[in-house]
């Protein structure tokens, strides 16, 4: 996680144990020691949006949830496993940055993809209420399964319109977020490893990985809570350059 974070976790033990040291020098101490991230060029392709199938129009531009389970946004990302790709589902409510829904699978085949959607929808205590799923035009959100269950769920369906990563932010962050600080560090022989090693990321990821946008508050206390952070959500003009670090 970034430094900004990490001082705030670690900022009790330090003060218990009598240990003096600003968030700069904190950040001197993880570079010479190598323990900062880097990130790895994208070489992966996951969105298919050249196809025949209906795209819905973008519902979410200057929108913003006022509560957990209003718009959840959806994005397919990739891993390695020993010489091959898995491909990982994700669905996050926007509110709250939890992740609500996931599924690691072979294949970018539509019936993969719908299972993190399933997961989402299994986590509702009772039906969504006046709720947006938003996500690229990729053709599995298009397709006729992933449709069929939004609507049968009386759920929006919102799509980004030309492909620009902005359209979807949140989910593109989550997306990085997943990959970067918590997976490609680590090496994969089996999808089966993936799979649980990403249930203990997606664990640690909404209970103890604090967000800027939440005011320095964890996700899954957001979303279980009625409390209101201060600063959760960052609308940025379609031309201007969005802030990479703002989470």
């Amino acid at each position: 996680m970034g430094g900004r974070k990490l001082y705030e976790l670690l900022y009790p033990f330090m003060l218990e144990h009598g240990i003096k040291m600003g968030r700069d020098a904190l950040f001197n101490l993880l570079t010479a020691n190598k323990l900062l991230i880097r990130k790895k060029r994208r070489v992966v392709y996951t969105t298919h949006s050249f196809h025949w199938l209906r795209k819905h129009p973008n519902l979410i531009i200057d929108y913003i949830p006022t509560s957990p389970n209003k718009l959840w946004v959806s994005d397919i990302t990739y891993l390695r496993i020993a010489s091959n790709f898995v491909y990982i589902s994700f669905i996050t409510d926007a509110y709250s940055h939890k992740i609500v829904g996931y599924h690691v699978a072979p294949t970018l085949a539509t019936v993969e993809t719908l299972q993190a959607l399933k997961m989402a929808l299994a986590g509702l205590n009772g039906p969504p209420d006046d709720l947006i799923h938003h996500s690229d035009r990729g053709i599995q959100y298009c397709s006729a399964e992933y449709v069929n269950l939004l609507q049968d769920n009386h759920i929006r369906i919102s799509m980004t319109e030309n492909g620009d990563p902005r359209e979807n932010a949140v989910a593109e962050r989550i997306n990085g977020i997943m990959k970067y600080e918590y997976l490609h560090h680590q090496q994969f022989n089996t999808i089966e490893q993936a799979k649980a090693y990403l249930k203990t990321a997606v664990d640690l990821y909404n209970t103890q990985r604090p967000h800027l946008s939440l005011d320095l508050l964890v996700p899954e206390r957001v979303h279980s809570s009625t409390l209101i952070p201060k600063k959760r959500w960052k609308n940025k003009p379609r031309k201007q350059v969005v802030n990479s670090f703002q989470d």
